[in-house]
């Protein structure tokens, strides 16, 4: 394998394992920012030897194997961590069987190492806002910017956010285990909102060459069922896995062969997984069943739930979908949920409705560089046959985005509205 071949093997392999080993790290050191830079010092170790030794069999335990090492290392340089030397020895004996006895403690066998960092990333000590950029980072492994991006923030804000959680963890001495059920419901609704960050960005990847990142949706899909399983009487857990198995039924349709992205009313519904569908509104039932109020997780899957449910764009019930939205903009009011009102209402109610509400939140701070204002009003001066600014439109939406597949479908909008 040529030099080459093996850093684009190591760039899959870390993808793939970084978060599963970060958090094995931090199960045995406590620490996620000591656990991070372990990951590091192992991938630094795997780009000097692997070009030359070959990829190995399992890189994965490989990774996993040298930042033991380096542990071990970094621990015994420093005598006042005796203590925690002993505690690494005993992890790593554990970590070669099966490893159940960290949840011996715990009133639930949650035998998930991602799962169990998540709710550690969520402690209580910690803002909402450091929480999901702390997760998103060592879970996701999105960068500083797309998680900014995520936010509609700077992205020297979130930086500031992961670095300031990392080190209150470490200072509170936070324990890495999924909480006792008393605590757990304190952190569900940041471990949730998480979750579906996680998954967006798998959905509609904020840079790049690739609309998708399956990866990223995978892993939210497993935390939420997971999830699910341990809150069995969470309905917002339950409308959060109808929600994303909802949109993940479409992927296969919102990309063409050759990576170009689809909007939703031109997919081909016949590439839809109806399997997914299904399960969908299966949880959406066990969200309804237990006679909760209706939160925006269960809201936002009823939303999915109306386009799964019409076989063709036309049969799409705009009318239910629009007063959806109106519930959801009355338990979590946002400058993108208004944007995806204007949406329903243009398509229920026509361009100029929709348009009025745009007008209405064009000016919000958190917009200003949120490319798809500009794409969605776009499309509403399009349909009302004002080409020139529809153009306009389309061209900064393509120089906010950082997608160079939305960026393309952007400006061939942009092109198309010229012509």
């Amino acid at each position: 394998m040529t030099a080459t071949a093996t850093h684009r093997a190591i760039d899959a392999v870390w993808r793939i394992e970084s978060a599963r080993l970060i958090a094995g790290l931090t199960r045995i050191v406590r620490d996620i920012g000591v656990a991070e830079e372990l990951a590091q010092d192992a991938l630094v170790a795997a780009l000097e030897q692997w070009p030359e030794a070959g990829v190995p069999h399992n890189p994965g335990a490989w990774l996993m194997t040298t930042a033991k090492h380096r542990a071990i290392d970094r621990i015994r340089r420093d005598q006042t961590l005796a203590r925690k030397l002993a505690e690494l020895g005993r992890a790593s004996e554990i970590a070669q069987a099966t490893m159940p006895d960290f949840t011996d403690n715990l009133d639930d066998d949650i035998e998930d190492d991602l799962l169990r960092m998540m709710f550690t990333a969520c402690h209580p000590v910690l803002s909402k806002e450091a929480r999901a950029a702390l997760t998103l980072r060592v879970i996701g492994g999105l960068t500083t910017d797309e998680i900014a991006r995520a936010f509609l923030v700077g992205e020297a804000t979130i930086a500031q956010r992961i670095v300031r959680a990392k080190r209150m963890l470490a200072d509170a001495d936070i324990p890495f285990e999924v909480p006792l059920a008393a605590e757990r419901a304190d952190r569900l609704s940041s471990v949730l909102e998480v979750i579906y960050l996680i998954f967006n960005e798998g959905y509609s990847a904020t840079a790049g060459d690739d609309w998708l990142r399956p990866g990223l949706c995978e892993d939210a899909l497993r935390l939420g069922r997971i999830l699910a399983e341990l809150a069995p009487t969470e309905p917002e857990v339950h409308g959060l896995v109808a929600l994303l198995e909802i949109q993940a039924s479409r992927s296969r349709a919102r990309v063409r062969a050759n990576g170009e992205p689809v909007l939703l009313l031109e997919q081909d519904r016949g590439r839809w997984d109806f399997l997914l569908i299904n399960r969908g509104l299966a949880a959406l039932e066990r969200a309804a069943a237990l006679g909760q109020v209706q939160g925006p997780y269960v809201l936002q899957a009823e939303i999915a739930a109306c386009h799964a449910r019409a076989r063709v764009p036309g049969d799409t019930d705009w009318a239910r979908i629009v007063s959806l939205y109106e519930q959801l903009a009355v338990v979590n009011p946002s400058p993108i949920v208004e944007l995806n009102r204007a949406v329903a209402v243009t398509m229920a109610l026509g361009a100029e409705a929709g348009l009025a509400i745009l007008d209405r939140i064009a000016d919000d701070p958190s917009l200003r560089n949120y490319h798809l204002l500009p794409s969605v009003r776009g499309d509403f001066l399009a349909r009302l046959g004002r080409v020139d600014e529809a153009r306009l439109e389309f061209e900064r939406a393509a120089g906010m985005t950082r997608n160079s597949r939305e960026r393309d479908l952007l400006l061939e909008r942009a092109r198309a509205s010229r012509g």
